[in-house]
């Protein structure tokens, strides 16, 4: 089932967050994430007017999946960048794809004409997830993160809605 966050979904995305934070190239943050830092996050994005959604399974928490503006000048308006993160016990069975396909549906009813992922390069399965979905791969900006000790590209994936 995929709808939309609640409040009280916050805890089930700060626990997927900090576990990314902490052991992937995903994010490029360095320290987990606090209760209220998360909340703060989540409210931000409710009164921005930009989506949240979370699935569950059997009433277990499975992911989410968001989009928030790619830039904050007023021409990058109709572009957003998205994200999708899932639970590391569900991750490799295709959920990923049904949120991202549910993010796209509501950039289109928004009427968003394109997004953006911003993934490491080294995360060859989000890059191909990615083109998989109709994102094409329209550039890399290297040594952009430091993250491990070690320098990190990223490769930006697009699609025009």
């Amino acid at each position: 089932m995929i709808r939309k966050a609640v409040q009280n979904d916050v805890p089930n995305i700060l626990e997927i967050i900090n576990e990314v934070i902490l052991n992937t190239t995903a994010i490029y943050e360095y320290e987990p994430w606090t209760l209220v830092k998360a909340e703060k996050w989540f409210q931000k994005r409710i009164d921005s007017g930009f989506p949240i959604i979370v699935m569950e399974e059997n009433g277990e928490f499975i992911g989410y999946g968001t989009y928030s503006s790619f830039r904050e000048r007023i021409a990058y308006r109709f572009t957003v960048e998205h994200s999708i993160y899932i639970h590391q016990s569900h991750r490799g069975k295709g959920h990923g794809h049904t949120l991202l396909q549910e993010l796209i549906r509501i950039a289109k009813n928004e009427k968003i004409h394109s997004m953006i992922g911003v993934v490491d390069a080294t995360n060859t399965g989000s890059i191909e997830f990615h083109k998989q979905h109709a994102f094409d791969e329209v550039g890399k900006i290297k040594e952009v993160g430091y993250k491990f000790d070690r320098w990190l590209d990223v490769v930006l994936l697009q699609r025009v809605l």
